[in-house]
């Protein structure tokens, strides 16, 4: 069978070998393909080449000839990786004995074209072009998708990367195919779901895959006010960054755990669960799930706490509090309430959001002639909130309060 060819000179990533070094039928197949036909441009580019024999011998010569990093991917499959600081190479062994046999194996269409860089001619045999030009995905085949599951996610994420849509009989099977999802290991899974966390056309997206029944098996309670909420977050964002620059700056690196505490339980042992099957790293698992324990004590207030009230709050939620406070507004807790919280978090100098001791529980051993207990975290507890109350205000303050609170404590006992 003829291949369906076109000529076509890509604008593609600069090569750093001779482009002679390939064997004439050599085509670069993939993402690459699709982003250059497309015109985007990234600046580290990730490349994959498919040859009909030879895959790994070649890439071992470029290796050698560009001094690029190699190493062999599978050795079974024939794919090897050349490394330079400019991104990847990936040669592989063309699977079965045409071009169009590997092309009829991947996922979409507009990810099945290949490009043959010597004689710059395009190869499509599967329409891949026409559905760039029409900005649509479509599968290749439904087996195509059960042979990898991560497949039916993967149109999400790339529907929302390249603002495409998915074609219709394309979403169809890939619901009935859901079930799958649950064979794919949960790292991948992870990893497409934080693509699709990570960018605003990615909301829309999500809320669709949930839709089509893709994300529920990991979120048990989702539902449309929490993908409201979502698009919300980066709203509020906006608006956070316009008030408070600096507070602004902050918060994109915390944007994917905001989103991802609004998607989980709002039980916190259930949310901890959920991101334990995701398998989340421990330290995004404790944001998270201490925002959602957190949580409900803002929505309940009617006025702003008391000093000692946010003290032991910003001990307890500091290094996440901007996802709080973007949960917070986006919840509706009142200005009145939060405002106030995020001027202190701002103010490193402000001594309820980021105490700093005037003594230690040495000084309090030493001086008060202690021993040491539970008794002397509890003096340094009170001395804190007694200095933001503007009770005490040096360290010798500090040791005259914890004399007298001392006193107090025995005269109560005795």
């Amino acid at each position: 069978m003829r291949l369906k060819t076109s000529r076509l000179n890509l604008t593609l990533p600069h090569l750093p070998f001779e482009v002679s070094l390939l064997p004439s039928t050599t085509c670069l197949v993939g993402g690459a393909v699709r982003d250059a036909l497309l015109g985007r441009q990234k600046t580290h580019w990730d490349l994959d080449f498919v040859l009909p024999e030879k895959a790994v011998e070649t890439a071992k010569i470029i290796a050698h000839r560009y001094d690029g990093g190699f190493v062999i991917l599978d050795d079974a499959r024939q794919i090897a990786r050349v490394v330079f600081p400019e991104g990847t190479l990936d040669f592989a062994l063309q699977e079965g004995d045409t071009l169009e046999k590997d092309l009829q194996r991947r996922d979409f269409t507009i990810n099945a074209i290949a490009y043959n860089i010597q004689q710059q001619q395009a190869i499509d045999p599967l329409g891949g072009i026409q559905d760039l030009e029409h900005r649509i995905i479509r599968m290749v085949s439904p087996k195509n998708l059960q042979d990898d599951p991560l497949r039916l996610l993967r149109a999400y994420r790339q529907a929302s990367q390249l603002d495409f849509q998915i074609d219709a009989q394309t979403r169809k099977t890939i619901h009935a195919l859901r079930n799958l999802l649950s064979k794919i290991a949960a790292e991948r899974v992870q990893n497409e779901l934080n693509y699709l966390l990570a960018s605003p056309l990615g909301n829309k997206w999500l809320q669709i895959a949930w839709e089509d029944g893709l994300i529920d098996a990991w979120f048990a309670e989702l539902n449309r006010e929490k993908f409201t909420q979502i698009v919300t977050i980066e709203t509020v964002q906006k608006f956070l960054t316009q008030k408070w620059a600096n507070f602004g700056a902050t918060i994109p690196k915390f944007l994917l755990l905001t989103k991802l505490s609004t998607l989980v339980s709002a039980n916190p042992e259930t949310a901890e669960l959920e991101l334990e099957n995701l398998k989340y790293s421990r330290s995004q698992i404790k944001a998270v799930v201490t925002t959602v324990r957190n949580l409900p004590r803002l929505q309940k207030l009617q006025s702003p706490m008391s000093l000692r009230q946010q003290y032991f709050f910003f001990l307890e939620v500091k290094n996440v509090f901007p996802i709080l406070a973007l949960r917070a507004i986006v919840t509706g807790v009142a200005k009145d309430i939060i405002w106030p919280m995020i001027e202190r978090y701002l103010n490193i100098k402000d001594p309820v959001a980021h105490p700093k001791s005037l003594v230690s529980g040495k000084d309090l051993i030493t001086r008060l002639n202690l021993k040491p207990s539970p008794m002397i975290g509890k003096l340094l507890t009170e001395i804190q909130i007694a200095y933001i109350e503007e009770k005490i205000f040096d360290g010798e303050d500090a040791i005259q309060f914890a004399t007298n609170y001392l006193v107090d404590l025995q005269g109560m006992h005795s």
